[in-house]
C-alpha cells in the first residue's frame, strides 16, 4: 500500500507518474496474468426477446442511410457502453423488411451473414448478385462493396458477424458509402462466384490463392448433408465426428484450405439428442447461434438453456460444455484464426 512505502520510493513513484511512467513490478499481475482474465461475460440473448425488438425496429427505423442496415448489436454486459459481443467479435441481428433495399457500402472489417429466417433476398457483393436463404452463410470480405434487396413480401432476419472490435483496436478501419441506388437488381439462382467455385474438390486452374474465400455463399443443403454423413459414418463404426454424437464442419477457403475469412472462423455443429460434449477451454472468444433444436450451454457455473435463434457469447478460456436435448444444430464464429496466426492459441479438454 502506498502509505507504507519508504518515503524515497514514494517520491520515486510520484516522479514516475509526472514523467508518464509506470514500473512493471507494480503492474505485472494485471499485464501478465497466470491465465486469461476476460472482461466479457458468458451471456445469452434469447431469440424470443430479440426478434420482437428487431420487428419493432423494422417499423420505426429506416434501413438505408441513417439506419445503417438496421443492424442491432448484441452488447456484452461485461463490456458496458460497447456494442461488442466479445472484445474481438461483433454480432448483430439484421432485419430487412418486405421489398426493402439496403444501398451499397464497404469497410475494412471482414463480415458474414448467417440466415436464420426468410428467403427472397439477394446481396450484391462486388457486383455479383447472391441469393440468401435459411441456413446459408454469405461472405463479405473486407473492402468488398455490398448491398441487399428483398424481393419477397416477408422479412428476412440474419446474424451479422464482423471483426469490428479487433480492427478498431488495431486502428485499421476504413468505411465508404456507395451509390444510393442499387447497382444490380437481378435475381440469379446462382451467383457467378458459385458457378466458378462451388464444385467440391475442383478448383479453377486460372485462379490464384486468395486470403479470403472467393466463394460468396455456402449453402445449407451441402452443409446439412456433410453433417448427416459424419453421423451416418459414426453409426457404421467409421471416423469423422469430433466426438461421439457430435458432427462439425468448418467453412473453408477453396484456394488455401484455411478459414473462409482471414480473421474469423465459421463452423456448423450438430449434436445428437441427449449428447454432451467434453468440457473445453479455448483461448479466444466465440459467438454461437442455435439454428435448430434445443439444449444447454454449461459455461463455468452458469447453465444457459437455449432454443432456436438464441445467441450465446463465450469469452476466452471459459469452460464450455454443450448438452443437446432433442438434437441441436448450432452455427459458431470465433477469432481463432487471429490467435493461431499469433501463436497464442491454446485448448484444454477436461
Amino acid at each position: 500500500m502506498t502509505e507504507q512505502l519508504d518515503p524515497g520510493v514514494r517520491e520515486l513513484y510520484d516522479d514516475f507518474a509526472k514523467a508518464g511512467l509506470l514500473p512493471l513490478w507494480t503492474q505485472r499481475e494485471g499485464l501478465m496474468p497466470t491465465t486469461p482474465q476476460p472482461t466479457a461475460l458468458p451471456h445469452l440473448w434469447p431469440w424470443a426477446e430479440v426478434l420482437p425488438l428487431a420487428e419493432r425496429a423494422g417499423t420505426l427505423v429506416p434501413v438505408g442511410r441513417g439506419g445503417e442496415r438496421r443492424a442491432i448489436a448484441y452488447a456484452n454486459p461485461g463490456l458496458p457502453g460497447l456494442p461488442y459481443a466479445t472484445p474481438t467479435l461483433w454480432a448483430a441481428v439484421q432485419y430487412l423488411g418486405p421489398n426493402e433495399v439496403a444501398p451499397a457500402h464497404r469497410h475494412s472489417q471482414g463480415a458474414f451473414r448467417f440466415v436464420l429466417e426468410g428467403e427472397g433476398v439477394w446481396t450484391v457483393v462486388d457486383g455479383d448478385p447472391v441469393a440468401m436463404r435459411r441456413g446459408d452463410l454469405l461472405l463479405t470480405p473486407g473492402w468488398s462493396w455490398h448491398e441487399h434487396h428483398n424481393t419477397a413480401d416477408r422479412p428476412m432476419v440474419w446474424l451479422d458477424g464482423l471483426d469490428i472490435p479487433l480492427v478498431s483496436q488495431l486502428d485499421g478501419g476504413f468505411f465508404e458509402f456507395g451509390p444510393d441506388e442499387l447497382t444490380d437488381t437481378s435475381t440469379p439462382a446462382r451467383s457467378r462466384a458459385e458457378r466458378l467455385w462451388a464444385h467440391a474438390g475442383l478448383r479453377p486452374v486460372s485462379a490464384p490463392d486468395a486470403a479470403n474465400s472467393p466463394l460468396a455463399a455456402y449453402r445449407w443443403e451441402p452443409t446439412d448433408a456433410a453433417l448427416q454423413a459424419q453421423l451416418e459414418l459414426e453409426d457404421e463404426g467409421h471416423p469423422g465426428v469430433v466426438e461421439p454424437g457430435h458432427a462439425a464442419v468448418r467453412y473453408s477457403n477453396p484456394t488455401t484450405g484455411r478459414d473462409a475469412l482471414v480473421t474469423l472462423r465459421t463452423e456448423m455443429h450438430r449434436f445428437r439428442a441427449g449428447v454432451s460434449s467434453a468440457t473445453r477451454r479455448q483461448v479466444g472468444s466465440s459467438v454461437w447461434q442455435v439454428f435448430e433444436g434445443s439444449g444447454v450451454f454449461e459455461l463455468g457455473p452458469q447453465r444457459l438453456s437455449v432454443t432456436r435463434g438464441d445467441v450465446v457469447a463465450i469469452p476466452s478460456w471459459c469452460p464450455t460444455r454443450i448438452v443437446a436435448d432433442s438434437g441441436l444444430d448450432a452455427f459458431v464464429f470465433s477469432d481463432a484464426p487471429v490467435y493461431e496466426a499469433l501463436k497464442l492459441s491454446r485448448t484444454a479438454v477436461d
